[in-house]
């Protein structure tokens, strides 16, 4: 990977989707990681901090996003819709959006992406299921639907340019988890920077599809495809076991939030009857 300075690692990084919840968790973490820390996003994201570059940008704008790229070093693509949300707002901010993203990388000759993929990509698994990265993906939602896109795509791109990606299927990465479901899915923030530290850092990643979680007890996951990595995660989910006590009531039998791992995304969006 190119790199135009001794001070650090790289030069410029690009962080889309700076505005957004991870975006903005992420923001001053990465920066001991370039001179320049170049941020985009489609809403406001305040003033510029020492060593930021701030840009707004529509990733659907594919002359924008090209020239969003220039001279930069490797992507973190953390942009477009991260909830379910019909299929021409997806279409435009996560298919399109990524395409544009990839394309850029591809002109602009970067050699490394991170994108942020979801486990909604595999939500219509069973709860019972364990997984790992070479099995079908099985979307839960249009949402999941263009992060097989994106994964597909990046697939793609490597086979045929040679440009590296990490595709990290996010679980759930908040401060604390709101639901049961979450016990098995956090992904505490620090465990996410340290898995973005491993992808953007280990020598040789190809194309790498990790589950973005941390090591929770319930597991659906598994990791050992992307064991390169180099990823250890630290922290897991038993800290917040007494938000929900045992109470000895069962959901229905056809409670489709807990027979699959999508959780409540299956009954989000427009397209859900």
């Amino acid at each position: 990977m190119n790199s135009t300075s001794s001070e650090k690692p790289f030069n410029r990084i690009l962080l889309t989707g700076a505005a957004g919840g991870l975006g903005q968790v992420l923001r001053d973490r990465i920066k001991a990681w370039a001179n320049v820390v170049r941020l985009s996003d489609i809403s406001d994201m305040g003033e510029a901090r020492e060593g930021e570059e701030i840009v707004r940008c529509d990733l659907a704008d594919k002359a924008s996003v090209l020239a969003l790229m220039q001279d930069v070093d490797v992507v973190l693509h953390f942009g477009g819709i991260s909830t379910e949300a019909d299929f021409e707002s997806i279409m435009h901010a996560n298919i399109q959006g990524t395409y544009n993203i990839y394309e850029a990388v591809h002109k602009c000759k970067v050699k490394r992406v991170i994108f942020a993929s979801s486990n909604h990509a595999v939500g219509f698994y069973r709860t019972t299921d364990h997984i790992d990265a070479d099995m079908p993906t099985r979307p839960d939602g249009m949402y999941g639907i263009s992060k097989c896109f994106g994964e597909s795509l990046s697939r793609y791109y490597y086979d045929r340019f040679g440009i590296e990606t990490v595709c990290i299927r996010i679980g759930s990465s908040f401060p604390v988890p709101t639901t049961r479901r979450m016990l098995v899915t956090y992904f505490s923030y620090d465990d996410l920077f340290e898995m973005l530290r491993c992808s953007v850092f280990a020598q040789r990643v190809g194309h790498t599809i990790s589950f973005g979680v941390s090591d929770n007890p319930g597991k659906w996951w598994d990791n050992r495809k992307a064991a390169h990595l180099g990823y250890k995660a630290k922290d897991n989910s038993t800290q917040f076991n007494h938000l929900f006590p045992e109470t000895g009531e069962y959901p229905p039998a056809d409670d489709i939030t807990t027979i699959y791992q999508g959780g409540g995304f299956l009954l989000t969006g427009p397209q859900y009857k």
